[in-house]
C-alpha cells in the first residue's frame, strides 16, 4: 500500500497511484505520466518510483495462530 502523503512535502499522492500503474502498464513515457498526474516535485516522484508492492507476496503465507 502506497503511503497516503509524500514523506517530504506532505502532498496527497495515494489517489494518483492506481492511475500511475495503469499508465505504466500501457508503456507511456514517464514524463507524460508525471504531467498527466500533476506530479512536479522530485520527492513525490521518488515516492511513486521507489514503491514496492509486497502485500500480495505476504498474503501467500499462513497466519500464525
Amino acid at each position: 500500500m502506497i503511503p497516503v502523503r509524500c514523506f517530504s512535502c506532505g502532498k496527497l499522492i495515494a489517489d494518483k497511484y492506481e492511475r500511475y500503474i495503469e499508465l505504466m502498464g500501457d508503456n507511456h513515457p514517464i514524463e507524460e505520466i508525471w504531467k498527466e498526474l500533476g506530479i512536479t516535485r522530485f520527492c513525490c516522484k521518488r515516492m511513486f518510483t521507489s514503491h514496492v508492492e509486497i502485500v500480495d507476496d505476504l498474503l501467500k503465507f499462513n497466519r500464525l495462530q
